[in-house]
């Protein structure tokens, strides 16, 4: 499943954690909006969220997710395998498309429809169509810089933003 038309952006580095994202919507060939939020904050503010693919799709996993968080106390990596079993086993959930990655301050967790719950080898996660473009630039700022994570994911998107024609410069960052 290949979740597109976005750019969200994960960041631990030195105990601090943050979870960026752009605003870009797009509709096909056509931006519809500029100023999307598509970072969320679950448990009570201790959990970052945020979402590529479609916004529906999203907002019913994070619901679900939201609901895993509670029932096993703010657990992310517990929260996150079982919603991955959910999303893999629910014949409702497997048509889902959407991608996401949550963090805490411990643990930053991609999470797909395949059933995928995956963390990074490094400091850095990106999905959407500029997270790959957004991964290399926040790489070289984590190996080559002193920066805070919150500013490693500000400068990272606005790389992204200048060469990924799904990725705009309206960037929401939220950090831990």
């Amino acid at each position: 499943m290949s979740a597109h038309a976005t750019t969200i952006l994960a960041v631990h580095r030195q105990g601090q954690a943050a979870l960026g994202g752009d605003g870009q919507v797009t509709l096909q060939n056509e931006i519809v909006k500029h100023s999307a939020c598509k970072i969320r904050r679950l448990a009570g503010g201790r959990v970052l969220v945020g979402f590529a693919g479609s916004a529906a799709d999203a907002f019913a996993l994070l619901e679900r997710f939201d609901k895993r968080l509670e029932e096993y106390n703010g657990a992310l990596v517990r929260a996150a395998t079982e919603l991955a079993k959910d999303w893999r086993t629910d014949r409702v959930l497997r048509r889902l498309e959407s991608m996401m990655i949550a963090m805490d301050k411990t643990a930053a967790l991609l999470l797909g429809g395949a059933g995928d719950v995956i963390e990074s080898d490094d400091e850095v996660l990106a999905i959407g169509s500029g997270g790959g473009y957004a991964a290399a630039a926040a790489r070289a700022l984590v190996r080559h810089t002193d920066m805070a994570p919150v500013e490693v994911v500000r400068e990272a998107l606005g790389i992204a933003a200048r060469i990924c024609v799904y990725t705009n410069s309206e960037i929401t960052v939220e950090e831990l």
